[in-house]
């Protein structure tokens, strides 16, 4: 074997490959275009090239113990605890090596959770050895703050060490009016509070972490990779501080905090943003006097990237936000079930969930490798370009007063809503695509199963003192679910989906690829497209309009057809009764034109998809449509 890796005996026989090599191929490919169209940006503006170096000196970050599996949670979040304990046992039985328990009214929750009761606990946790064969991982609110205390309870009865249980108990009184936009007390009030609930837990021998600082609440709400890593840095030093000050050594208060991140289906991003937390975490012990130790991570696939429509995509999109975070890190992992975002997932939905993850540990084995991004040129990149960002974002926060006043300042979320909105302007053209809701929709689909469930009915927590800007949960595929959701209705009134006709003009040659497009434009709106053979002259066209039913048509051809043909095809329908006349394809100089012969309207790579289907359903709905 050769001493160094780079020069492989196979490929003794070929010139060493050069980057200057790659440039001049590329240059050649462009012919003059600058290179710059080849490099693309995150939404935090992190640049992201088509080719990287290999750095020299990238060394593997400490994190998870190398060759040992992240544990695999599951969430728990029947509002009927019997039901929940059948489940977990069932989960534990088949795989999962740990529960996250959802409670109503935590962030996450998603309308669902356990009942924030000692008899619940009770129910939740009957005939299942706690004796520290299992993680557990609390998700709570301001609501379910008690619950630690009842699991407590619910340990000493059995005689069981709390030392001996491996739990997690999510104190996040941050994370929680973050998402609300409100508190009924200061931070004054709650960071003495939380460092009680603590020490409480520590005194009673829990061994911790149990305050979670948790990035959810930014990713949630559509933030980018480095607010939600500057959400958690300042999360995570808000609660040192309020440990210190309630009397833990500062070590001990490290030790009592964990971290939570989203992980979605950008596999590169995900990975360097686990990777990034790590280094952003060393910083601030050794910044703090610490010797750095590496924090515990738990990862949850993202909320906002599950749909309603055409949920088993949900499952690859699980796969790939799994993949990402396990390589990325990750000390535990919950995936979300792929039909959540429906509703209470019934067992077959838990059962991907689960197997996700025992499939990419058993059979891929990602786990026996210790940080296997190391050394990659892109991701090293993202990693170092993401921690640059967070940290000066983390640096701001500070300099506002800390993540509390510059919540209650609106610092944080007016950046969050600036990048939410730029991911919905992204969607709304498809340009950030979503498989099977704005591109590939299928109209047939069966609606899968989910449980049905009474949900839990919580106590106030207080008037709200003090109000801000929340950090809303949403999903991206919300605008074209609501369309969706429009021809659904229209189907149950009327049976029959609003309809839109494809005027094919020519050959197949001149109009497949245009119909391709408009048939998955239209239908990603819940629209029908009603396709053909194409038609040679005007007359028959408007005959086949006139047949189909339909009220609205779109021309589709070549640009050479559509310069021949638009205008005249345009009338035959008006004629025949279209009320409004669409065009697949940029109408160029000839907008004016086209328009002044009856085009109303121009579908495109790029045009706001989801303002014209609203369109087109405000036009079939009208009196004169």
């Amino acid at each position: 074997m050769p001493a160094d890796n780079d020069d492989l005996a196979f490929a003794s026989e070929f010139p060493p490959a050069t980057q200057a090599m790659w440039l001049k191929l590329v240059e050649s490919v462009l012919k003059g275009a600058p290179f710059d169209q080849l490099v693309s940006k995150t939404v935090d503006g992190v640049p992201i090239g088509p080719i990287y170096s290999r750095p020299r000196n990238a060394r593997v970050i400490a994190g998870r113990e190398a060759g040992a599996p992240w544990q695999i949670m599951q969430r728990i979040d029947h509002p009927d605890p019997i039901a929940a304990n059948r489940q977990a046992q069932d989960d534990l039985k088949n795989g999962a090596t740990g529960l996250t328990l959802v409670f109503a009214g935590a962030n996450g929750a998603a309308g669902l959770g356990l009942p924030p009761t000692r008899a619940a606990i009770d129910h939740v946790f009957r005939d299942i050895d706690l004796r520290g064969r299992i993680a557990l991982d609390f998700q709570i609110g301001p609501q379910s703050r008690e619950a630690p205390l009842h699991f407590a309870a619910m340990l000493a009865e059995h005689g069981i060490q709390p030392g001996r249980s491996d739990v997690r108990f999510g104190f996040d009184p941050i994370g929680a009016v973050a998402v609300w936009g409100s508190s009924p007390y200061s931070w004054t009030q709650i960071a003495p509070a939380l460092a009680g609930a603590v020490m409480k837990a520590a005194e009673m021998g829990f061994m911790g972490p149990t305050a979670v600082a948790d990035g959810r609440a930014v990713h949630d709400a559509g933030g980018s990779e480095a607010q939600e890593l500057a959400f958690v840095l300042s999360t995570g030093v808000a609660y040192l501080r309020a440990l210190e000050a309630g009397g833990l050594p500062l070590a001990q208060a490290r030790d009592m905090i964990y971290a939570r991140l989203s992980a979605d289906a950008n596999q590169f991003l995900t990975m360097a943003k686990f990777r990034a937390l790590r280094k952003l975490w060393a910083r601030v012990q050794q910044a703090c006097g610490l010797a750095p130790a590496p924090i515990f991570i738990a990862a949850e696939t993202a909320w906002r990237m599950l749909t309603r429509r055409d949920t088993t995509i949900n499952m690859l999109r699980a796969t790939m936000a799994t993949f990402a975070a396990g390589l990325g890190g990750a000390d535990s992992i919950t995936v979300l079930p792929h039909t959540l975002a429906l509703g209470l997932p019934d067992a077959f939905a838990r059962r991907i969930a689960r197997n996700t993850q025992l499939i990419l540990l058993k059979e891929s084995h990602l786990a026996e490798v210790a940080d296997p991004a190391a050394g990659s040129g892109g991701v090293e990149a993202l990693t170092s370009e993401l921690c640059q960002r967070a940290w000066a974002l983390f640096q701001e926060i500070e300099a506002a007063g800390g993540i509390w006043a510059a919540l209650e300042s609106n610092l944080l979320q007016k950046q969050v809503a600036e990048v939410r909105a730029a991911r919905q302007r992204n969607v709304a053209l498809r340009s950030d695509v979503i498989t099977g809701v704005s591109e590939f929709a299928d109209l047939n689909e069966s609606a899968p199963a989910v449980l049905t469930s009474e949900p839990v009915v919580l106590p106030s927590y207080g008037e709200a003192t003090f109000t801000f800007d929340a950090l809303t949960p949403f999903r991206l595929s919300e605008p074209f679910e609501a369309l969706r959701d429009r021809s659904d209705a229209l189907l149950t009134q009327t049976g029959a989906r609003p309809k839109v006709f494809l005027a094919n003009l020519g050959t197949p040659a001149d109009f497949s690829a245009r119909t391709t497009f408009a048939k998955s434009f239209f239908e990603a709106g819940g629209i029908e497209a009603t396709d053909n053979d194409g038609f040679a002259n005007d007359a028959a066209l408007a005959a086949a309009f006139k047949a189909s039913g339909a009220k609205i048509a779109c021309l589709c051809a070549s640009d050479k057809i559509h310069g021949t043909r638009a205008a005249t095809a345009a009338a035959a329908l008006t004629s025949a009764g279209a009320t409004h006349i669409y065009l697949a394809g940029r109408p160029g100089d000839a907008e004016a034109a086209y328009r002044a012969a009856g085009i109303g309207d121009f579908i495109y790579e790029g045009a706001d998809a989801a303002a014209i289907l609203q369109a087109a359903y405000d036009k079939l709905e009208s009196p004169r449509g």
